[in-house]
C-alpha cells in the first residue's frame, strides 16, 4: 500500500471525553480509530477495580464509546485499536462482543494479552530470573505480604496488533501496550513493514506519541493557547502516516484548537527522557525529527531515524504502600508562621506517635496569602501535613488533630478540601524483563490464539543497526545585545509530566535565535535556581536543537510515583508552567 493511512485518536486517558469517538468517526474520513486509556496510575485504579469485581479491570468507557460508533465503523471499514483492555483484555473483548450482539452486529474481535506477568513473578523468581530496576539496573526486591505487587505489566509493542489485523479483526483490544503501539500497529500492517524497518517504525512511533494524548496535540495544555481559537472544545488529532514512516499531524476541519509546529513540539516533549526514545519495537531518535507546517492545521514529521530495540521490556508494577492521611488547614491573616508552628504542635500532641514513628511525614506551608488582602482567599495560606504508614491504625490516629485545633488553637481555624484520613495508596516501580520471556498472545474471540514473539535478533535478521549521527540544523550565533527582565514564558513554551517517581520538563523555543539563547541560559544549575524544589535532585539535561528544545529529567521529585507523591501537583503536569512564570 502506498497511500498514507489515516489514524484518528479518540482518548488520551481513562475518563477522556465520552463523545470523542463519535466526533472522530463522523467528522471526516479515517481508516483507523485508536484510543489510549492507560497510564501508570490507571493500572493501579484498575487493580483496585479488579479486586472488587473480578474480571472488571478494563476501561468500561471504551465499551460506551463503541456503543456510539461500532455500526458506523463496520459500515465504513474503520478498524478500531485500543489498549482499553487494561488488566483484563479478554473480558473487555467479551463486553464489546456482548454489546455487538445487543446491537445486532457481528464484528470480528481480537484481544492481545501476555503483558500481565503478575502471576508469573514467583515462577520467574524460582527460575532465577530477577527483574531489574529501570533506573539503577539492580535486582528488584520482592514486594511481599500486605505490600505485595497488585499489578505487573510489561509494555508490549505493535506486532500482536499487526497479527490481529492480519487475521481479520475489526476491533482489537490490548492490555498494556505502549501508547504509540496502537498507532504503529495499524501503520505497520497497512504498509507491510518488516520488524527491521527501523526508520519507518520510528516515524510511526513518533506520530503515535504525538496523538496518543488526544487534544494535547491540537492546543490542549499548550503554553501559547491564547493564540488559538475554539480552545473551549479543541478537536482530536489525526496522523496520516506514509509508507516511509513520515507523517502529517492534522485534525478534522471546523474543529477547535489548532495543529501547529508549536503544539506538535510541545507534545513531542511530553513524558520523554533522552533523545533515544526506547520502545519494544524500535528506538526512535527524537534528535532526528524535522517539523514543518505544510498548510494550516497540517504539520509534517519527517527524517525520523530508528535503531533496534533493547533486549528488555519495561514493566509497570504497582504495590500497596500503606495508608496516608492528608490534613489541610487554612492559616488566615497575620502570624502565619506562628500559626503553622502551633498547628504542628497540636498535631503531635493529638497522637501517641512522634514524627519518627511513621513511615513518612511531610509538613509544609504554602504561602498563598497576600499582604493587605482584598478577599478572604488572599488572606489565606495553606498548612499541609501528609502522614504515611503501613499500619492503618497509626495513619488514622492523626484524625483527632483537626478536632483539637478547631476551638483550641489558631484563630480563624477552618479545614480545607483535600483532607483525607487513612486512605490506601500505591507505590509505582518500573522494572525490566528480558523480552523473550514475554510473548504476545493474540486471540480471535471464539477462534484461535497465535503467539507472537516480543524479542527480535536484529543481526540474525540481516539488518544490523548503524550508528546514527543526527544532522544538526544551522543555528545563529548567540545573542549579545541588551536584555530585559521578564518571565521565561514570554518567549519559551513548556510541557511536563510524570515518569514514575521522576518528572520530565520540556522547554521549547519558537525561533532558532531563541533556542540558542535558551540552550546557553538554561543550565541544570539555572533550573535549580528557578525551581528551588528541585535543588539537590539529580537532573539529566538533553538538547534537541532540531526541534529547538531542551528536555530535563528530574529524578525523584514525585517520590514513589503519582499515587504516593505529596506534591500539590503529584503528576508534574504544571511544572512547565511554573518554570515559565
Amino acid at each position: 500500500m502506498t497511500d498514507p493511512i489515516r489514524i484518528a485518536n479518540c482518548s488520551g486517558f481513562y475518563g477522556d471525553q465520552i463523545d470523542a469517538a463519535a466526533r472522530m468517526v463522523r467528522g471526516g474520513p479515517i481508516d483507523v480509530l485508536t484510543g489510549d486509556w492507560l497510564a501508570e496510575l490507571t493500572m493501579l485504579i484498575l487493580a483496585r477495580t479488579r479486586a472488587k469485581r473480578p474480571g472488571g479491570g478494563y476501561a468500561r468507557t471504551f465499551v460506551t464509546q463503541m456503543e456510539q460508533v461500532m455500526g458506523e465503523c463496520l459500515d465504513r471499514g474503520i478498524k478500531v485499536v485500543s489498549n482499553a483492555g487494561g488488566l483484563d483484555p479478554d473480558h473487555c473483548a467479551e463486553a464489546v462482543a456482548e454489546l455487538a450482539g445487543k446491537l445486532g452486529l457481528e464484528p470480528t474481535i481480537a484481544y492481545v494479552a501476555g503483558d500481565n506477568i503478575l502471576d508469573r513473578l514467583d515462577e520467574l523468581d524460582t527460575a532465577g530470573v530477577a527483574l531489574t530496576d529501570f533506573e539503577t539496573g539492580a535486582p528488584l526486591a520482592p514486594a511481599e505480604g500486605d505490600n505485595g505487587y497488585i499489578s505487573a505489566n510489561a509494555y508490549l509493542g505493535c506486532w500482536g496488533i499487526v497479527e490481529a489485523l492480519d487475521s481479520g479483526a475489526d476491533i482489537v483490544v490490548t492490555g498494556r501496550t505502549t501508547d504509540a503501539a496502537i498507532v504503529c500497529g495499524p501503520a505497520a500492517r497497512h504498509h507491510r513493514w518488516q520488524r527491521t524497518d527501523w526508520d519507518a517504525l520510528a516515524g510511526a512511533v513518533v506520530a503515535g506519541h504525538v496523538i496518543e494524548c488526544g487534544t494535547q496535540a491540537t492546543g490542549g495544555n499548550y503554553s501559547f493557547f491564547t493564540e488559538l481559537s475554539g480552545m473551549d472544545n479543541p478537536g482530536f488529532p489525526i496522523a496520516e502516516i506514509a509508507a516511509d514512516g513520515s507523517s502529517v499531524i492534522t485534525k478534522h476541519p471546523g474543529t477547535g484548537g489548532g495543529v501547529t509546529v508549536g503544539t506538535v513540539t510541545a507534545q513531542l516533549l511530553y513524558e520523554i527522557g533522552g533523545p533515544a526514545y526506547l520502545g519494544p519495537d524500535v528506538v526512535s531518535r527524537f534528535d532526528t525529527i524535522t517539523l514543518a507546517e505544510q498548510a494550516p492545521d497540517r504539520v509534517t514529521i519527517t527524517g525520523v531515524r530508528g535503531e533496534p530495540p533493547p533486549p528488555t521490556l519495561k514493566v509497570s508494577m504497582n504495590s500497596w504502600g500503606g495508608y496516608r492521611s492528608d490534613l489541610r488547614v487554612a492559616l488566615v491573616g497575620l502570624d502565619i508562621e506562628a500559626k503553622a508552628a502551633l498547628a504542628e504542635s497540636v498535631l503531635w500532641r493529638s497522637t501517641p506517635y512522634g514524627p519518627d514513628d511513621f513511615d513518612a511525614v511531610s509538613i509544609s506551608v504554602d504561602r498563598t496569602d497576600k499582604a493587605d488582602p482584598t478577599s478572604n482567599t488572599e488572606a489565606t495560606a495553606i498548612w499541609r501535613a501528609t502522614i504515611k504508614d503501613r499500619d492503618e491504625r497509626k495513619a488514622r490516629s492523626v484524625a483527632s488533630a483537626l478536632n483539637n485545633m478547631a476551638l483550641a488553637s489558631i484563630p480563624g481555624f477552618h479545614g480545607l478540601p483535600g483532607t483525607q484520613i487513612a486512605q490506601p495508596f500505591g507505590v509505582h516501580t518500573s522494572g525490566l524483563i528480558p523480552a523473550y520471556l514475554v510473548p504476545q498472545r493474540v486471540t480471535i474471540l471464539g477462534g484461535t490464539t497465535t503467539v507472537i514473539e516480543s524479542a527480535i535478533d536484529a543481526s540474525a535478521a540481516g539488518n544490523p543497526a548503524v550508528s546514527i549521527e543526527p544532522v544538526l540544523p544551522d543555528l545563529p550565533e548567540p545573542f549579545t545585545g541588551p536584555t530585559a527582565n521578564a518571565p521565561l514564558g514570554t518567549i519559551i513554551g513548556a510541557r511536563s509530566g510524570d515518569k514514575g517517581g521522576n518528572a520530565n520538563l520540556g522547554l521549547f523555543a519558537r525561533s532558532p535565535a531563541a533556542y540558542v539563547w535558551l540552550a546557553g541560559e538554561m543550565t541544570t544549575e539555572r533550573l535549580w535556581q528557578l525551581l528551588p524544589e528541585t535543588a539537590g535532585l539529580e537532573i539529566e539535561r538533553y538538547e534537541l536543537p532540531n526541534i529547538w528544545s531542551l528536555n530535563f529529567l528530574i529524578h525523584g521529585i514525585l517520590q514513589e510515583g503519582v499515587a504516593a507523591s505529596t506534591r500539590v501537583d503529584g503528576q508534574a503536569k504544571s511544572l512547565g508552567e511554573w518554570v515559565r512564570a
